[in-house]
């Protein structure tokens, strides 16, 4: 009998042992899927992070529009996409420099994984305010005039971007003027002399003008309203007109171009935004690829952690001679073999 009870309480025990060490492998095993549900929930099971961008922008005119239009595209080519892992904060400024200073304040104060500036305006603004997140900056004509980067080829700090202006292709553009319009002495701009990168690209304009014995005469607005009034100012004092990339003026370029065709007076822009709304001629590219091109440094710093001041600020470097066939005819231009011969992509930059 009391072999039997020590058989008993050796079984017991046994058991015991037993039950305790499943119940350690329980919990280990237990935090061990734990473990195994966190990597999924990192992984597959967790939600995408979702990614804030805040774009402020001067106005909204072709140009600027497809800026951010190639812009959004490189970023959703590179995997983040509006509405699914990524918040887009669009702000515009409909001209007004005191609602650009309020948006860019706004920015300032909010949760943003990236912020981009388009145009003069909103990116001086915004990188005067925003001093840790990345900021990335097109359509801007001189960024060290503008004092966002003191280096194109290493900015430093928190700020890149892409310059929308190579000077040559103002240079090209008033050369063409000249070879092919004889007859042209005086070439008037409309011109917001409020805005630095419409006076910067003026100047450049009236060197390369003067080089060729044509002189330039300006005709100054502060507001888009103002812009009909300037274009007929020019007529008898004009024998062209050209626009820089000057937001006001651009804002208001359909007057422009019904001057220029009811008085048969040839129209030139430096964008080819303006060429294919109804401007004869320039030198320049797409605003879209300007805009895809610093969506692709986005891209870089959002998935591949690149810093800002660490991407070399780019200009265009694709420059074509862009032709409005229409345009012409309704200004009064004979479109000659010789001009046409002078763009390189004939198929998608003479406009029909």
């Amino acid at each position: 009998m009391k072999a039997a009870k020590t058989m008993v309480s050796l079984v017991l025990s046994a058991l015991l042992v037993t039950a305790v060490g499943c119940g350690n492998n329980e919990a280990s095993g237990g935090n061990n899927t734990s473990g195994n549900a966190a990597g999924g929930n990192s992984g597959n099971n967790a939600p995408a992070k979702t990614y804030s961008i805040a774009i402020s922008q001067i106005v909204e005119h072709p140009s600027l529009d497809a800026t951010r239009q190639g812009f959004l595209d490189a970023l959703k080519e590179g995997g983040y996409t509006e509405g699914d892992n990524l918040k887009v904060d669009f702000n515009n400024a409909q001209g007004d420099q005191t609602n650009n200073l309020s948006i860019a304040d706004k920015i300032s104060t909010g949760t943003y994984d990236l912020v981009l500036g388009i145009a003069t305006p909103s990116a001086a603004a915004v990188v005067n305010k925003v001093k840790e997140t990345p900021v990335l900056f097109a359509a801007v004509t001189d960024p060290m005039d503008a004092k966002l980067v003191t280096n194109m080829d290493q900015p430093g700090g928190n700020v890149s971007g892409a310059s929308d202006t190579n000077p040559e292709a103002i240079v090209q553009t008033m050369d063409f003027i000249a070879a092919n319009f004889p007859k042209v002495k005086t070439v008037g701009v409309v011109i917001n002399e409020g805005e630095a990168n419409a006076v910067i690209m003026a100047k450049k304009a009236e060197e390369a003008l003067s080089a060729k014995g044509i002189k330039l005469v300006k005709a100054p607005v502060t507001n888009t309203s103002e812009v009909k009034q300037a274009a007929d100012s020019l007529v008898g004092r004009a024998d062209a007109i050209y626009i820089t990339l000057d937001n006001t003026v651009v804002s208001g370029v359909d007057s422009i171009i019904q001057v220029a065709n009811e008085n048969k007076i040839p129209f030139f822009s430096a964008d080819r935004d303006t060429v294919e709304k109804g401007a004869f001629a320039t030198v320049g590219f797409k605003y879209y690829d300007h805009g895809y091109q610093v969506g692709q440094m986005a891209v870089d710093i959002l998935k591949n952690g690149m810093k800002p001041g660490d991407m070399k600020v780019s200009v265009p470097d694709k420059l074509d001679l862009i032709l409005n066939l229409k345009a012409a005819e309704a200004q009064g231009i004979t479109v000659t073999d010789q001009m046409k011969s002078q763009v390189k992509d004939q198929a998608n930059n003479i406009i029909q």
